[in-house]
């Protein structure tokens, strides 16, 4: 689904939603208003003709014939009211009376028998001198034979002396009720239609710098070399620039050259020294000389596989964009391990351990990118580390980290190096023989600590000469 169909479902289900609770509330208040516009006039004619019923009383005894005359009359007209677009024509509203004991005097509806005794709301709280009103079914199984009653008491001389009560088939109103629940309906999908035309336009506005840029990114998958689209506004412009990078990256430029030209200062050395070794072991050299050739071409040798291991190992895991294996690892083990392979170089320089490692302290991680990342350290450790001193290991809890630290006393960094020490094929002479290292360990612990969500860093110490790594983990 396109960005701008994304736009247009998510606006048209929460405009839907939202209009639709607004059409109930409305409707509701619609139908309410109309019964109360209705209910109030009603009032009124009730308390008309029961005046009329009470002026035309004898000693207290109610004389309905001529408003009973009168109603019937009236009922029996042909109108012809044009009520808006309905058309009235005949009288519906319904009239009964009863004397003070609720007894019928008589119905125009013809549904009261005259005699009967009614027991309905609005003839028992007319009579006790409250507001009489009630809603009730002609045909109990319509329910639009529903017909709104109001009574008003008759009193004579400071006596009721009966009631009469005025019904309005509620259909009649209903007409309206529906008629204005239709223009609602009508108005509101025409608003959400024109809403969503307005979010479509707005929407194909926005999103058409990303047609063009996806456009764009599609032409350079295939090969091409499209110029960059124009964009407008800050953000798009930046997010164009940021693909014309990603565009570099994936060609491989920056990312082969400084691969090739750095590898390639890298193994000069080597080669030149197989090289020559190889041109001197050609003539007649004595056997001193020629062992110490043989040696020369072994060590180089053994260079060259150490460096493009080490090259292997960070240009896969500079592939990978999460942990491959995740599972509890315990510092202190990973530590010891790796310590192990290092302990005959450590003996060989007089080189000592101090551990100071909690044995409990496990984060979650790769065992094995983890032992690495610590071996480069430990080998750092001892190249820079003076003959006859002490290598110092602790690792403990911080809050919710867990840190793992490795100090030399050797000659710590220097100020020129500090910013580069973890830039690929970036080395440091060794004190002991001036050589550099493949320059890969560094950036290889700072490519797994990054990808384990930790950090690295390495700094002098506080209190003399040598230098501190710093491993920083989320401990589980």
């Amino acid at each position: 689904m396109s960005l701008t169909l994304r736009f247009l479902a998510g606006f048209a289900l929460v405009a839907t939603a939202g209009l639709a609770v607004l059409f109930t509330q409305l409707s509701q208040r619609v139908e309410r208003q109309y019964f109360e516009a209705v209910e109030e006039p009603m009032v009124d004619v009730a308390n008309i003709l029961a005046e009329i019923l009470a002026s035309q009383a004898r000693d207290g005894v109610l004389q309905p014939a001529a408003v009973e005359a009168a109603i019937h009359a009236a009922q029996r007209r042909r109108l012809n009211a044009q009520i808006y677009s309905r058309t009235k024509t005949q009288v519906d509203m319904q009239v009964y009376v009863t004397d003070a004991q609720g007894r019928v005097l008589f119905d125009s509806a013809g549904i009261e028998k005259p005699g009967t005794i009614s027991n309905h709301r609005d003839v028992n709280l007319t009579l006790t001198g409250q507001y009489g009103a009630r809603s009730s079914r002609t045909d109990h199984y319509d329910p639009l034979s529903v017909t709104m009653y109001v009574g008003a008491p008759i009193v004579k001389d400071g006596r009721t002396i009966g009631m009469v009560s005025i019904g309005k088939p509620q259909q009649g109103v209903l007409s309206f009720v529906w008629e204005t629940e239709r223009w609602l309906q009508w108005s509101l999908i025409t608003t959400v239609g024109l809403m969503l035309l307005g979010i479509f336009l707005a929407a194909r506005w926005a999103t058409r710098p990303l047609d063009a840029l996806a456009h764009h990114a599609l032409a350079v998958s295939r090969g091409e070399r499209p110029k960059p689209p124009h964009m407008p506004g800050h953000q798009m412009k930046t997010l164009a620039s940021a693909l014309e990078s990603m565009r570099d990256a994936l060609e491989g430029r920056e990312y082969v050259e400084h691969y090739v030209q750095s590898l390639t200062h890298e193994l000069k050395s080597p080669v030149a020294a197989i090289l020559g070794a190889s041109e001197i072991l050609q003539g007649d050299v004595p056997e001193p000389k020629r062992a110490r050739f043989l040696q020369n071409i072994r060590m180089e040798a053994d260079r060259l596989r150490d460096l493009l291991e080490r090259l292997l190992h960070l240009a896969a895991l500079e592939k990978q964009k999460t942990l491959e294996t995740r599972e509890p690892v315990n510092l202190g083990d990973t530590f010891d391990r790796a310590w192990d392979h290092h302990a005959l170089i450590a003996d060989a320089r007089r080189v000592t351990l101090q551990r100071e490692i909690s044995g409990s302290l496990v984060i979650h991680g790769d065992p094995w990118l983890l032992e690495l990342a610590v071996s480069n350290l430990i080998q750092n450790a001892i190249d820079f580390a003076p003959q006859g001193s002490a290598i110092i290991a602790r690792a403990y809890r911080f809050d919710s980290k867990a840190v793992l630290e490795i100090e030399d006393t050797g000659p710590g960094i220097p100020d020129y190096a500090r910013g580069r020490v973890f830039e690929r094929f970036y080395s440091l002479p060794r004190p002991d023989t001036g050589k550099k290292s493949s320059g890969l360990g560094l950036c290889f612990v700072k490519e797994v600590t990054q990808l384990h969500g930790g950090s690295v860093e390495l700094s002098d110490l506080p209190h003399g000469p040598g230098t501190r790594a710093m491993l920083v983990f989320q401990a589980a």
